[in-house]
């Protein structure tokens, strides 16, 4: 997790995300199988080294966008939590 997530996002990330999602109609851009199409997440279609530019952000539903992941390759490692 980034620094900058430690304590939430940002209210630029969240302003540019509620654009996004108002632009896509709230539909589900990447549409994969099992894809619910209600979008409430915004998925960086190139990876975040592009940063937060909107030619490369997409409304994605919830499912897509975590079965997608980093496109990047980049995906860190689960970590636990909790124990158990």
């Amino acid at each position: 997790m980034s620094r900058s997530w430690e304590g939430g996002s940002t209210r630029a990330w969240r302003k540019l995300r509620a654009w996004v999602l108002n632009r896509d109609s709230h539909r589900c851009q990447l549409r994969l199988p099992g894809c619910t199409t209600i979008a409430t997440h915004v998925h960086h279609l190139r990876g975040k080294q592009h940063g937060d530019d909107p030619t490369y952000l997409a409304a994605a539903c919830a499912h897509c966008n975590l079965a997608t992941g980093d496109v990047s390759g980049h995906d860190p490692a689960p970590q636990p939590r909790t124990r158990w």
